[in-house]
C-alpha cells in the first residue's frame, strides 16, 4: 500500500514539474515576444500605473523598481506597486500589461474585492499554519505509539489537525487563482477605457496575462498534490496502527 501511493505520488508530482517548466517557459516567452512590440500611445510601465491611478482616483500609492524581471508585485502594506526593471521604463505591450495587472490588483483593494480580501486575510494564518503543520503531525504520530491515556485517539486528532493547517496553503492556492484571473480581467478594461492599448493591442496583452495566469494553476495543482500526500500519508499510518491494536 505504501509503494503505490509514493509512485502516486511521485507520478503526480513530476507532470506537476512539467506543468510548471511549461508554464514558466511560457511566460518568459510570450513576456519576451511582445516586449518586442512597442504599444500605440507610447506610454511606460511607470505612466500606466501612474495614469491608472490618476483615472480611478487612488491617491496614497506610490510605484517603484525593483531589481529582476517580471518581479512586479503590489505591496498594500507599503503601499506602493513594484515594478520590474523590465517593466518600469519600457513602453512595450508587455510590461504596459504587466503594470495594468499590478494596478489591478490595487483596484481590488480600493473596491473591496471579496476574494482579494479573504486571500489578504488569509496570509498571516497560512505563515503560521504552514510552521505548525508538521510538528503537529509528528507530536500526533508520538502521541499515538506513547500515550498512554484515557483517549487513544488523541495523537491522530493532533495529527489531523496538522493536515487541517497544512491545508491552508491549498485554500490560498485555490482563493489566489480567481484573484489573478480577476485583476487581469481589470487591467484589459482599464487599458481601453483610457486608451493606453488599442483594441488589436489588447489581444496581445491578453496574451501575456493568459500565460502568466497559467503559473497560478499550476500552484493550485501542485499545492493539491502535497496535501492529498500528507492526509493519505497521515490515516495510511494511523490505520496502520489502529489495526496492529
Amino acid at each position: 500500500m505504501y509503494w503505490n501511493d509514493y509512485m502516486w505520488f511521485m507520478g503526480a508530482m513530476l507532470v506537476c514539474m512539467l506543468l510548471s517548466a511549461f508554464a514558466s517557459g511560457k511566460v518568459n516567452t510570450t513576456f519576451v515576444k511582445y516586449d518586442k512590440v512597442r504599444c500605440r500611445s507610447g506610454m511606460t510601465g511607470y505612466d500606466t500605473a501612474t495614469r491608472l491611478m490618476r483615472a480611478n482616483n487612488v491617491y496614497g500609492i506610490s510605484v517603484g523598481c525593483v531589481k529582476g524581471n517580471l518581479t512586479d508585485h503590489y505591496s498594500p502594506v507599503q503601499s506602493i506597486v513594484n515594478l520590474s526593471e523590465s517593466t518600469y521604463g519600457s513602453n512595450s505591450v508587455a510590461a504596459v500589461a504587466v503594470a495594468a495587472h499590478e494596478m489591478g490588483h490595487v483596484m481590488q483593494k480600493q473596491n473591496g474585492y471579496a476574494f482579494y480580501r479573504f486571500r489578504t486575510a488569509l496570509v498571516p494564518v497560512v505563515n503560521f499554519g504552514s510552521k505548525l503543520a508538521m510538528p503537529l503531525v509528528l507530536i500526533g504520530l508520538l502521541l499515538d505509539w506513547y500515550s498512554a491515556t484515557a483517549n487513544p485517539d488523541i495523537g491522530f486528532k493532533v495529527a489531523m489537525i496538522g493536515v487541517i493547517l497544512y491545508g491552508g496553503s491549498l485554500l490560498f492556492a485555490l482563493i489566489t487563482l480567481p484573484v489573478e484571473l480577476n485583476a487581469s480581467r481589470r487591467a484589459r478594461n482599464m487599458l481601453l477605457e483610457e486608451g493606453i492599448l488599442m483594441q488589436d493591442e489588447i489581444l496581445a496583452a491578453r496574451e501575456v496575462l493568459s500565460a502568466a495566469a497559467m503559473t497560478y494553476f499550476v500552484s493550485l495543482l501542485t499545492s493539491l498534490v502535497y496535501f492529498l500526500r500528507f492526509l493519505v500519508r497521515v490515516l495510511t499510518m494511523f490505520g496502520r496502527r489502529n489495526n496492529g491494536r
